[in-house]
Order: structure tokens, then sequence, then C-alpha cells
């Protein structure tokens, strides 16, 4: 079947003129607010057809309430995560660990990774994030008057916190910021090129790693034992790609899309600023308003979900941005109440797969917020600039030029 034809077993009346890559506000666009732009869906019915809704021009059934999403997440027997989306870029079909394995196995690696990424190990973490966070931002303040939020702070600061994790030093620090870029925004030809450049990055590692053990999280991965053997190659590649890449673009999204938006509203920006306690509870909201990613799973069997014939093979999606603009699960979802308490929102998932690493992501936002806030003073977007936001399988925003003269 081509993509974005509509299969056959899809009723006509069950297809939607809806897309995170084309619908209105998702291509980028200047002052753009992709996340609001979800909300229409709500006018609708709580699950339709997307004809062109991925990356690779397939169609999807959209999920929109939250509490339907959860039965779906939550649902690893009939909904299945493994879509190989890195390894596709390459034309192959393996997995990211745990990201893309169903349960049994899932269950297993996730236990081994568990510790790596708790709150215990984050703790411990902290002190090196903050240092990085205050490096980064004095750096900035001693430079001048304004700068660009993603290229001077959110990406530099997420990334360095992998390498950190990875036990890298920073020299390296612009040339990851490179890869991750292009394998993440990158078009046709660039897309591929980083996967391969990072897939030799991390057999490379894992090779050094293997000759001269240290105290870092491959060679951990190289030591670890699962039912009593040692990991494969492809396994230690799996669990090394999803670190790279799940670590990078969503926090340093996150941090761009929350300083957008109090560059907009000087109002919380200040209160923020005098009141810095308030932070970690509006970083949660900022976390429902401006989540960054799609959750896709593909039906494992044919079933009837509230009245849609999904059928096996069929993909489903659970949108994050979606379900945290969800009227039956917030109050007033289109008012961005930083002081918005008992958050439900979906912006790290939910069920198994709930985001490993959701306990440094947060950190790395409180952290990144409270330096900003404490370290450079009143700020907005700089007069003649506009930051551009859009839409896709990760959500991102970019030209965030702030001005503090």
């Amino acid at each position: 079947m081509a993509l974005n034809q509509v299969p056959d077993h899809v009723p006509p009346e069950m297809v939607g003129d809806f897309s995170l890559f084309t619908s209105p506000g998702m291509l980028p666009t200047p002052d753009g607010d992709p996340q609001a732009a979800t909300a229409c869906v709500h006018a609708g019915p709580p699950i339709f057809y997307s004809p062109f809704n991925t990356r690779d021009g397939r169609g999807t059934w959209v999920i929109t309430r939250a509490t339907d999403q959860r039965r779906v997440l939550q649902d690893a027997d009939t909904f299945s995560s493994h879509r190989s989306i890195f390894a596709s870029a390459l034309g192959e079909n393996w997995p990211m660990i745990p990201l893309e394995l169903d349960p049994p196995a899932h269950g297993v690696f996730r236990s081994l990774l568990n510790p790596l990424l708790s709150p215990k190990r984050v703790t411990a973490l902290e002190p090196a994030v903050r240092e990085r966070a205050i490096a980064l931002i004095d750096s900035i303040a001693a430079s001048g008057t304004s700068c660009d939020v993603m290229k001077d702070f959110a990406l530099p600061f997420a990334v360095s916190i992998f390498l950190r994790l990875l036990g890298l030093p920073d020299h390296r620090l612009h040339t990851f910021v490179g890869w991750a870029n292009d394998l993440l925004h990158g078009d046709d030809v660039k897309r591929p090129a980083a996967a391969r450049t990072i897939l030799a990055f991390i057999d490379e590692l894992a090779a050094m790693r293997r000759e001269e053990p240290v105290d870092d999280f491959m060679t951990f991965i190289l030591q670890a034992q699962v039912e009593g053997r040692r990991l494969t190659d492809e396994e230690v590649r799996g669990i090394g790609v999803l670190v790279f890449v799940a670590g990078l673009d969503t926090v340093a999204a996150a941090i761009g899309f929350d300083l957008a938006f109090l560059a907009r509203h000087p109002e919380e920006q200040e209160l923020l600023r005098s009141e810095p306690n308030r932070i970690v509870l509006a970083a949660e909201e900022l976390l429902r308003a401006y989540p960054t990613v799609q959750i896709i799973r593909v039906a494992r069997k044919d079933i009837d979900f509230e009245g849609a014939p999904i059928r096996k093979g069929d993909y489903v999606s659970c949108a994050t941005m979606i379900a945290n603009r969800d009227p039956a699960e917030f109050e007033c979802p289109e008012t961005i109440d930083l002081m918005r308490e008992d958050n439900r929102h979906a912006a790290f998932g939910y069920g198994p797969h709930r985001c490993l690493g959701s306990h440094l992501a947060r950190r790395e936002i409180v952290i990144g917020l409270e330096e900003w806030l404490a370290r450079l003073p009143a700020f907005r977007i700089k007069e003649g600039t506009a930051p551009i936001a859009y839409g896709g399988h990760v959500f991102g925003i970019e030209n965030l030029i702030v001005d503090w003269s």
C-alpha cells in the first residue's frame, strides 16, 4: 500500500484531517505554538485515523483522550513498542533498548538500567549538573546582553550531562551537538550519515572500555549480565544509542520552550525569580504545556478500540501534547498556570515504558531554570527576532534569541 493512503479497513468517517507534521501550527512558524495547536483535536472524536502522521509518511490512529492513551501504553500485549526508529534510518531492524523491547525482555533490561538513573543516582549527579549550568550561564552573561538560548545554553547543557553520564570529557561537546542536530532534524542525507557516525562512536567506545574499564555507564553495560550472560554487541549498541538520542533533544527542547514562555511573561519570570522555591512546581506545568514527544505503538493483533477497527500492524499514536490538553483531565487546559497542583501530565509517557531518565530530565530542567533566573536579569525575546517552533516526531524550538539589555 502506498504511504499516506488510507487502509481499506478504516471507515471513511473515521479519517481525520490532522497531522503532527503538516497541520496548521506544525510546520516551522515564527512565534508558533505547536503544542497549543494540537488542542483542536479535542473538539472531535476520541479516536480517528490520520493518513500522514509519522516522519516517513505513514498513517496512524490518533488517541486523543489521556485516559485512553494510558490504556494503550499500559497494554504491551496488544500494542508493541518495537519500531526500530533509529535503525530504520540505516535500513536496519534492531531495537533501542529498553525503549523498543516488549515484555518480558523489556523488564529484564529495565531492571538492569533503573539503578543508573534512579533518584539516588541523580542526586549524586546533581552537583555536576549545577556546575555545568553555572559555567554556561556565567559565560553567556560575560559575553554580552543577548544569546541564542538553544545554541548557547540548552543544547550544550543537555549534551554535556549526557557526556558526564558516559564518563566522557567536554571537549567533544560541539561534535556531539552537531550529530544530535543532524540525526533529529537533518534531511534524508544528514540523518543516515549522523546515525552511522553515532553507531561507530558507540562501537568504538565499547571497544575502548572492554580494553580499559573505568567507572562509567559503558563499562557498567559491558560488565553487566542479563539472565546469566553478558550482553551481545547489538544489545550494547541498542542501549548506547537510546541513551544518546533520548537525553539530548528532549531536555534541550523543554528548556527552550520554558525560557521562551518566561521571556514572553515577565510577571511569571519575576515571580519565579523572587520565589525560586516555586520553580519545581512551575517546571511540572511547563512539562504539561510544552511536551515534545509523540509515542507510537504498533498493534500486535486485531482489536476494536472505542469503536475503531485497529488491525494488526496499524500504528497507534499517543501524542503527549494531545493528552496534556485534554479537558477531561485538566481544568482549563489552555491556561498555563505555574501553580497548578496534582499535575498528572503525560510528558514522560505512561506504563512499563515510562521514561527511564525522567528523574534526571526533571532535575536538569529545574536546575537550568534556577540558575538562569538567579544569574541573568529580566529577559525578553530580542526585538526584531522571533523564535521558530515546530511539530513533528519530536517538537522543537530554534532561533530563540533573548535579550536583557
